[in-house]
């Protein structure tokens, strides 16, 4: 146990009635407490107390008193119960330690089996070029699923029979390699073969989310690791790679008034990013209450055991990481040299992972950081989703520059620094905001049932209900909110980079304007499955198909020289762009030819079509 405050430290062992004993850990090195205990095995429950100085004003806040999860548990058993006894200070009073046990009110951390049957798994290593992300998240997915069995709803278990379902208008197979997953609770995602996508969520640091347990699994301590395990076995043995949606930037402990579960009482100073002159405050990088402090080696060394843990042991193939400007925050700015970076980048095993970033924080100068993240790392491309976004609503005059760059990589973010097409991930919709149907379908936001007076969520939708606000019965409104739809999904899946479709879009899922669904574990978040538009599945497994078979959407490198021959700019007329076109402030429109051919073919109404000669038209309508 790493506490380099701490002036003793015990093991807290729990049978099954709830009894503790008390055993020290007698030693101490280089801030770690250490001991051996013997007798113990696979589903033994415990939990740390340790004895200190408690000092608010100056950050110190050790509570024998609060019973604390190891933050190398591989798994634990309970919730947290509020009430006055999970704070470390009397309530009223946080200079005055609080003298309430914690124990039988907040989680117990497991001892777990190790074993597991890998057979032949391995990393699929899928090239960036080859991978399309599909963001999922699991129980949203599988818990009113037609094919998972209703004793595997809602659980790690259901997530393979949800993605081979036996009716076509239910299989995960929209053509993917890699299926993605973003924040908040628990979340994660995966990478597969280009004809199937998938993932779910996560939130632990080396444990899996017990809420996410096939039900037969309760009866097994630390059952959620196997069942984990075989869940991303499965997945890879249907070629799908998983990556995992990670949250190093905050913990659930929250702000200085928050409770003490785990690192607050451990030790507060290491774990946490205090402001400097008021060590009893948090600086919150991440508007949650605290940030994880990456200047300190006992976070980063946590940090790192983690991402070798969910690579080696539980097989996972990559990480994408929420808020990751924080953890580029040594000394308080962001830098692209920061000790993270350097500890990534010569890892023989995180560095060959899978490593996206969520590049920005909250509400510093340097908070918006796309572009600036070194190789090998891949970020979400937040000017992708503004400028397309704009774009298919026709809010931004003289945008066709604009869209032709984020079209073709982005090369004024990743180009200079001699970085690859795939650096970019590029988004429309995503876990936070919006789905593609109620962008289409909604002016703003509608989050009254989040019970927050639809505060909560984000006002920047960028958003255009095509004429009518939610459900519509007009014809009108419903084929350009469909046309839009099609618009949107061809963007993101003939664009140069790694394309990352949200998990539903391709199916038409609606959560009915709410652009902050993360509270709602109900069917505002779950998939509707009697409700899909199979019309609009059918077209994004084409537009997939149409990706793979192209090899010019799946660059490595920028166009230069003369491979940028390769990729033409036309007119709606099909004649070549010219600089009078590209500064027009009233034109809404182009094609983007790539095979060489002479002339496009076109359908019944005169528009070029998307087929095997290549010409996608792109007009904002």
């Amino acid at each position: 146990m790493a506490s380099g405050v701490a002036e003793a430290a015990e093991v807290g062992l729990f049978d099954e009635a709830g009894n503790e004993t008390r055993i020290g850990l007698p030693d101490y090195d280089d801030g770690v407490w250490h001991g051996f205990i013997t007798g113990i095995g696979p589903g033994q429950a415990y939990g740390y107390r340790v004895h200190g100085p408690y000092d608010a004003a100056r950050g110190l806040r050790c509570n024998p008193a609060k019973l604390l999860i190891d933050p190398y548990a591989r798994a634990v058993r309970g919730e947290v119960t509020f009430g006055p006894e999970v704070f470390d200070y009397e309530v009223g009073n946080v200079d005055a330690p609080s003298s309430l046990d914690s124990a039988g009110h907040v989680p117990l951390s497991l001892v777990t089996d190790p074993a597991f049957d890998w057979g032949d798994d391995a990393p699929l290593r899928r090239d960036y070029a080859d991978t399309i992300i599909y963001e999922v998240h699991v129980k949203g997915f599988t818990m009113r699923h037609p094919a998972v069995p209703d004793s595997l709803r809602g659980t790690y278990a259901g997530l393979a029979p949800g993605c081979h379902g036996a009716s076509d208008a239910t299989r995960c197979d929209r053509g993917g390699t890699a299926a993605g997953s973003s924040v908040r609770a628990r979340r994660f995602s995966a990478s597969a073969r280009p004809d199937q996508l998938l993932g779910l969520q996560h939130d632990r640091v080396l444990r899996p989310a017990s809420g996410l347990l096939f039900r037969g699994a309760f009866r097994i301590p630390g059952g959620q690791v196997t069942e984990f395990k075989a869940m991303v076995k499965a997945l890879h043995a249907a070629g799908l790679e998983v990556i995992l949606d990670v949250v190093f930037n905050h913990t659930a402990e929250g702000g200085e008034g928050g409770p003490s579960l785990c690192f607050r009482g451990l030790d507060n100073t290491a774990y946490y990013r205090l402001n400097p002159g008021h060590p009893d405050q948090y600086y919150d990088t991440t508007g949650t209450g605290n940030s994880l402090n990456a200047g300190n080696t006992v976070a980063l060394r946590l940090i790192m055991d983690s991402l070798r843990y969910w690579l080696t042991e539980m097989h996972v193939d990559g990480f994408r990481f929420d808020l990751a400007g924080t953890l580029a925050r040594q000394y308080g700015g962001f830098s692209s040299m920061s000790a993270f970076f350097d500890l990534v980048a010569q890892d023989p095993v995180v560095s060959q992972a899978k490593l996206i970033a969520e590049p920005w924080d909250v509400g510093q100068m340097d908070s918006y950081d796309l572009g600036r993240f070194p190789a090998p790392w891949r970020e979400w491309n937040g000017k992708y989703r503004d400028s397309m976004r704009d774009f298919w609503r026709s809010q931004r005059r003289g945008a066709l520059g604009e869209f032709a760059t984020r079209f073709a990589g982005s090369s004024d973010l990743y180009g200079g620094d001699r970085r690859k097409p795939t650096a970019s991930v590029n988004l429309i919709t995503v876990h936070d905001g919006f789905t593609l149907k109620d962008l289409v379908s909604y002016d703003t936001k509608h989050n009254e049932a989040n019970g927050e007076s639809n505060r909560d969520g984000t006002d920047d939708n960028r958003s255009w209900n095509c004429g009518a606000e939610g459900p519509t019965i007009d014809p009108e409104v419903l084929a350009l909110r469909a046309r839009q739809s099609r618009a949107m999904l061809t963007t993101l899946l003939l664009s140069f980079g790694v394309p990352m479709l949200l998990g539903g879009d391709e199916l038409g899922r609606t959560q009915a304007g709410n652009n902050n669904a993360y509270c709602q574990d109900n069917e505002i978040s779950w998939f509707d499955w009697s409700a899909v538009d199979s019309e609009l599945l059918s077209y994004t497994r084409k537009l997939v198909s149409f990706r793979r078979s192209h090899p010019v959407f799946r660059r490595r490198r920028f166009l230069s020289g003369i491979e940028a021959a390769e990729l033409g700019w036309f007119t709606p007329a099909g004649t070549p762009m010219t600089p009078a076109d590209w500064s027009d402030a009233n034109a809404l429109a182009l094609g983007v030819y790539l095979d060489g051919s002479d002339a496009p073919d076109t359908g019944p109404d005169g528009r070029p079509m998307l087929d095997d000669d290549f010409l996608v038209l792109v007009n904002a309508w």
